[in-house]
C-alpha cells in the first residue's frame, strides 16, 4: 500500500506539466484531485508521527488540526473562488462517506471471514451522540431560514457564526472527555497508540507535513480553478463535485486506516476513525470554514439544502442503529455501501 502511494506521487509533476501545457479542464481537474490523494496520506502519517511523540491531549489536538487539513485547504480555496456550495457539499460528502462508505466497507471486509465482529457499544454510542448534536447544529440554521423567511437571511449568517463557535467548544469538550476523563472507554485505541513507533524523526515529520501542505494548497487552487469549466462543459453540478469527488479526495487516508483496522479485527478503532472523522468534519472543519470565510468576500453559512440535510440525518440514524448492539456483520456493511451508492447516484442527478 505504501508503494502505491509513493508511485502516486508521480501524479504531482504530471499534473504540473499538464497545467503548463494547457490540458483540458477535465484532465487538470481529475489529475489534481488524484495527485492530492497521496499527499493527504503523507499529511496524515506525519501528523500521527508527531502525535505519538506527545501526550494524548496534544496528540488529539494535532489530529484535530491537521487530520482534515486536506479538506480544509481545498474548501478554503473553493470559498475564496466563490464556490461556497462546493465547500458546503464537501462537508455533506465527508459525513456520508465516513458513515456509509467507509464504515460499510470496513464492516464488509472485516466481516467476510468472521461470523461477527464485536466492539465497545458504549464508546461507539458516545461517538454517535456527538454526531446527533452535530446534525442538530446543521439543521437549525436551515429550519430558521425556512420558518423566518428570506428577509432574515442576514441573521442566518450571525446564527451560523454563533453555532460554529459553540460547536468548536463542544468538540474541545469531546476531546477532553475521550482523552482525559473517560479515556478508559477508548483503551484499545490508546493501547494501539502506545505500541506505535514513529517512522520518521521530528525534523523529517515537520518537513513532510510542511511540503505536503504547500503542494496540497497549490493543487487545490488548480482543482478549484477548473470547477466552473467542468460544470459548464460536462454538466456535473457543484453539489455532486463537492459531495462525491472533493469529499473522497480529502478523506482517503482516514478511509484506508479504518478499513485496515477492520481487517485486523479492531472494530473499536475502525468505528472511532470513521465516526470520529465525520464528527471532526462537522464540529471542527465546518465551523472553521464559517469563521475563515469571514476574511473573504463570500462568507459561508451553515444553511444546507433540504436534500443534503435529509441524507445526513438518514446516515446518522442508520449508523446509530448499526452500532447499538455492539456487533457488526459483513451484511450490515454491504447495506451501508448500497445506501451510499444510492445517495451518490441521487446527487449526480440532483439539479
Amino acid at each position: 500500500m505504501n508503494t502505491f502511494f509513493r508511485v502516486s506521487l508521480l501524479l504531482i509533476p504530471i499534473t504540473f506539466i499538464a497545467h503548463y501545457l494547457g490540458a483540458s479542464a477535465l484532465a487538470i481537474f481529475l489529475l489534481s484531485a488524484a495527485a492530492i490523494i497521496p499527499l493527504a496520506k503523507y499529511i496524515g502519517d506525519a501528523t500521527e508521527d508527531l502525535a505519538v511523540r506527545t501526550n494524548p491531549a496534544i496528540g488529539g489536538l494535532l489530529n484535530a488540526t491537521f487530520g482534515n487539513a486536506t479538506e480544509l485547504i481545498v474548501s478554503i480555496f473553493a470559498i475564496q473562488a466563490g464556490l461556497v456550495e462546493v465547500a458546503k457539499a464537501s462537508i455533506t460528502g465527508a459525513i456520508l462517506g465516513n458513515l456509509l462508505l467507509v464504515l460499510g466497507t470496513a464492516m464488509f471486509v472485516g466481516g467476510r471471514t468472521r461470523e461477527r465482529q464485536a466492539f465497545n457499544a458504549t464508546a461507539a454510542k458516545t461517538a454517535c451522540s456527538m454526531l446527533v448534536l452535530a446534525t442538530t447544529a446543521l439543521v437549525v440554521p436551515a429550519v430558521f431560514l425556512i420558518t423566518s423567511g428570506e428577509s432574515h437571511y442576514d441573521d442566518v449568517g450571525l446564527l451560523s457564526i454563533f453555532v460554529s463557535i459553540l460547536m468548536m467548544i463542544a468538540y474541545a469538550a469531546n476531546l477532553y472527555f475521550s482523552l482525559h476523563t473517560h479515556k478508559h472507554l477508548y483503551k484499545e485505541e490508546l493501547a494501539d497508540e502506545k505500541g506505535i513507533v514513529p517512522k520518521w524523526s521530528i525534523k523529517k515529520s515537520v518537513g513532510i507535513l510542511f511540503i505536503s501542505t504547500v503542494l496540497v494548497a497549490i493543487l487545490s487552487e488548480m482543482l478549484v480553478g477548473e470547477v466552473r469549466e467542468v460544470v459548464a462543459s460536462f454538466g456535473w453540478t457543484e453539489l455532486f463535485i463537492g459531495v462525491i469527488i472533493v469529499a473522497i479526495v480529502g478523506n482517503v487516508a482516514e478511509h484506508l486506516s479504518a478499513i485496515t483496522a477492520a481487517l485486523k479485527n479492531k472494530m473499536d478503532l475502525s468505528i472511532q476513525i470513521a465516526v470520529g472523522s465525520a464528527t471532526q468534519v462537522v464540529m471542527f472543519v465546518a465551523p472553521a470554514l464559517v469563521l475563515i470565510s469571514l476574511f473573504f468576500g463570500t462568507p459561508m453559512n451553515l444553511v444546507f439544502n433540504t436534500f443534503e440535510l435529509v441524507t445526513i440525518i438518514f446516515a446518522v440514524f442508520v449508523t446509530n442503529a448499526v452500532v447499538e448492539d455492539g456487533e457488526s456483520t459483513w451484511f450490515e456493511g454491504f447495506q451501508l455501501i448500497i445506501a451510499y451508492i444510492i445517495m451518490a447516484v441521487a446527487f449526480f442527478f440532483h439539479p
